[in-house]
């Protein structure tokens, strides 16, 4: 039998542990309450500069986590380039070897990491996007719906599903560019239901048509949002594409965030470098 003093100690000990968890509670409650900071990390990709590409993301993954955020995300194809054929014979698997050095920025830097990869798969090639917590672990991948096949030959291998992930922050959904110009992709998104889409873009013109582009940008962000109801981060690039027909084309930056009814809440720099942080509530019951 316990004595009394060990009873005693027993139910200190006790209350504490549910003191911790309630304190557990209550700090979730209200960081869901203040709502997800998110970082539209813009950054200049050069194609093909796989080692270069990586410092500049890190760079600016490192620069949003001293300014707070919760998860970062990063544009399309960020390591290789958007329709760089040299992709067939250099990008890696996912899981694999571009992948896991994204697993362990995240765990470095204690944040979320979403970033737009080259995925090799056997013979094919996909244009990927994967989300990463804050341990290093994929939580979930989309592959790229919507392909502009005549811009690479061969082309990427399209996707096929459409998911979402339920996080800390709330559920969250992965597309890719030009998925959100497509109607059915975002209904489909819709019926998920997500809090947050996040999207990587690889949005180019010829260098005449910007900044105005960015508008057509900013519309299809909002566009996104007001279809899926869910708050949009659309994440741009910098640089120039540098193979197939539309070499020479740029990549604007100008990146997107929208809330839930499709009204834009933040731009990013034109053409140039930006880490840019949202604030976004995601609890269902708050507004964005």
């Amino acid at each position: 039998m316990l004595g009394e003093g060990a009873k005693s100690t027993f139910s200190v000990w006790g209350i504490l542990l549910v003191a911790l968890i309630v304190l557990a509670i209550a700090v979730e409650v209200f960081a869901r309450a203040k709502g997800v900071k998110v970082a539209m990390c813009q950054i200049f990709i050069l194609d093909g500069d796989r080692e270069g590409n990586f410092v500049r993301i890190e760079n600016a993954v490192a620069e949003a986590k001293q300014a707070g955020a919760d998860i970062v995300c990063l544009p399309e194809m960020a390591i290789l380039g958007w329709v760089n054929p040299d992709a067939y014979h250099r990008a890696y698997p996912i899981p694999g070897a571009d992948s896991d050095r994204f697993c362990e920025l995240a765990k470095k830097y204690k944040t979320y990491v979403c970033v737009g990869l080259a995925e090799k798969d056997g013979d094919k090639l996909h244009d990927s996007v994967i989300l990463i917590d804050d341990t290093g672990k994929i939580l979930l991948k989309h592959r790229k719906m919507n392909i502009l096949t005549e811009l690479m030959d061969p082309p990427y291998t399209p996707g096929r599903d459409v998911n979402a992930v339920d996080t800390k922050f709330g559920k969250i959904g992965l597309l890719i560019c030009a998925d959100t110009h497509r109607d059915p992709i975002l209904r489909r998104m819709a019926d998920l239901k997500p809090d947050l889409l996040l999207v990587p873009y690889g949005y180019a013109e010829v260098e005449q048509k910007w900044p105005e582009h960015g508008k057509r940008l900013e519309f299809v962000v909002g566009k996104a949002a007001s279809r899926t109801k869910a708050a949009v981060i659309g994440t741009n690039g910098v640089g120039e594409i540098t193979h197939g027909p539309w070499t020479g084309w740029v990549f604007g930056g100008q990146s997107v965030a929208a809330d839930k009814d499709g009204k834009t809440i933040a731009t990013a720099k034109d053409r140039d470098r930006d880490v840019k942080i949202v604030s976004i509530k995601t609890d269902k019951q708050g507004d964005n």
